[in-house]
């Protein structure tokens, strides 16, 4: 089981199915504990082509981020003063809307996440939303709100964001498609 450019990694626990997850230069497998080398090692190769179709495409997109500027630090503080200054009152606007209660608001420069919320009801949000189209940011917004409703990722989770914003998934989408042009600027 090699692959160029990618360790691959197998993690047995006690689970019933055998799963891939390719992250950029690393392939994760994880099967049952019970589960044969010779078994986990016929499923990898079966499916061979659509783990290079990833770890391609994750070496593609390093290669288009390795040329640009990162953010100066002046911009980065413009962003956190922007971001404090209309990121508030989109929180009060959908927590009424949801129903929801909140504490702490922070905002930062964050290299892997958009918001999230604490389980005391603490909100944080990433200065580059700023930088992103409106609607985007309200879908930030209202995910990580919906998470005073249900801390977890679940259908119900789902269902709430849903119930107040409906365009969720294609604003999901488009931040997976073009988050990380925003993220991969922020200085080392």
């Amino acid at each position: 089981m090699k692959f160029e450019n990618a360790e691959v990694s197998v993690i047995k626990s006690k689970r019933k199915t055998i799963s891939i997850q390719v992250k950029p230069n690393e392939v994760i497998v994880r099967a049952p504990i019970k589960m044969k080398e010779k078994e986990i090692e016929k499923f990898v190769e079966s499916k061979r082509n659509w783990i290079e179709k990833h770890l391609q495409s994750f070496s593609e997109k390093q290669k288009n981020l390795e040329n640009i500027e990162p953010y100066s630090d002046e911009e980065i503080r413009s962003f956190v003063a922007k971001a404090k200054e209309f990121i508030p009152q989109k929180i009060e606007f959908y927590a009424d809307k949801i129903g929801v209660t909140y504490k702490k608001i922070t905002i930062r420069c964050q290299r892997t996440r958009w918001g999230s919320c604490s389980s005391k009801g603490n909100l944080n949000f990433n200065c580059l939303l700023v930088l992103l189209p409106n609607e985007i940011i309200d879908s930030v917004v209202v995910h990580e709100l919906c998470h005073r409703k249900q801390m977890n990722h679940s259908a119900k989770f789902y269902a709430e964001i849903e119930k107040v914003f409906p365009n969720y998934y294609r604003c999901r989408q488009w931040l997976k498609q073009n988050g990380n042009k925003y993220m991969s600027r922020i200085p080392k």
